[in-house]
């Protein structure tokens, strides 16, 4: 008799011969009911392994693409894989996922919790709005030097920084560089050496660059923002919700956004607009801060069919 081990095995090397393996396509943190942010959304993935999840993502060429298994720790397991690496955290497909189950009538339940490959999470489910909990882990200055490197990869020049403001990473789960910009001239000027970035993403473990301004378009949100992720084969993306936690946190902490809730817009400024909004919920104590919750609507789209034989 096989073991249990040897027939996983069997199943799984059988799935790559699968024709036609169904990835569901969820918008998340539209704006007025459109725009977002496209994740793939995969439901049952227990059966496949991490290098089929790989290829899975990959076929979709979807930013990210969250892969929904069974727990015995949390409501649901999820993993979450770009087109050519596995993330710890992604923002906009934990949205895309729970939004996904919840409409599908999965989960009803306002509170949920969902499994990472580094610890549980908070899910807050109310009135179509999705949310997942964010923890203010670190932040770290760049070396001597690497400020200019940047803000050269990036086309522009010191001279556009905010004032008093230097990039920093922020880490609330990942690590983004977090980059203030005086205006938004100079947020749309963004002409990005992917190579430089993909560098300096190395040198300091980053997901990306998270480019922002106080001045946004819509006069309802607190910042308008861009992000690069070149590492992860991500050029520009229109909503990032891990790094919407990321950028929440330096506020609070460094430019004394001392609020309860911050609304980021991104995707403005992108060639081909997707004009994206995202909803960070701040809890602190004696003006510290203890945890975020960044979540906004996602609309459900078409599924794809992927082969990955």
């Amino acid at each position: 008799m096989k073991s249990m081990a040897s027939m996983k095995a069997t199943i799984m090397s059988h799935i790559d011969r699968e024709p036609n393996i169904e990835v569901n396509l969820v918008n998340s943190f539209t704006y007025n009911g459109e725009g977002g942010n496209p994740a793939g959304v995969v439901l049952n993935a227990d059966r496949f392994s991490s290098e089929q999840k790989q290829k899975i993502a990959k076929a979709a060429g979807f930013p990210e693409t969250a892969f929904v298994s069974s727990s015995e720790v949390a409501d649901y397991k999820l993993e979450f894989f770009t087109p050519n690496k596995q993330i710890a955290h992604c923002g906009h497909a934990t949205i895309a996922a729970f939004s996904y189950l919840n409409q599908k009538g999965e989960i009803s339940k306002k509170f949920a919790v969902k499994e990472t490959i580094d610890g549980n999470r908070d899910i807050i489910l109310e009135d179509g709005y999705a949310y997942m909990e964010q923890i203010p882990q670190f932040y770290k200055d760049l070396d001597e030097g690497d400020v200019e490197i940047v803000m050269k990869s990036l086309s522009l020049t010191k001279d556009d920084l905010k004032e008093g403001y230097d990039p920093k990473v922020s880490n609330t789960g990942v690590s983004f560089l977090i980059v203030p910009l005086k205006d938004n001239a100079a947020l749309s000027r963004i002409d990005a050496d992917f190579k430089s970035i993909n560098e300096i993403s190395e040198k300091y473990d980053l997901i990306g660059f998270y480019a922002f301004t106080t001045d946004p378009v819509d006069k309802a949100h607190n910042v308008t923002t861009r992000m690069f992720a070149p590492r992860y084969g991500i050029p520009e993306e229109s909503a990032t919700g891990m790094a919407a936690g990321t950028l929440s946190a330096y506020l609070f902490d460094h430019m004394y956004f001392k609020c309860d809730k911050i609304i980021i817009e991104q995707g403005f400024f992108m060639d081909k607009p997707s004009k994206s909004e995202i909803i960070v919920n701040l809890t602190h104590e004696d003006d510290k801060l203890v945890k975020l919750m960044a979540g906004g609507i996602a609309n459900v789209d078409n599924s794809v069919f992927v082969n990955i034989g």
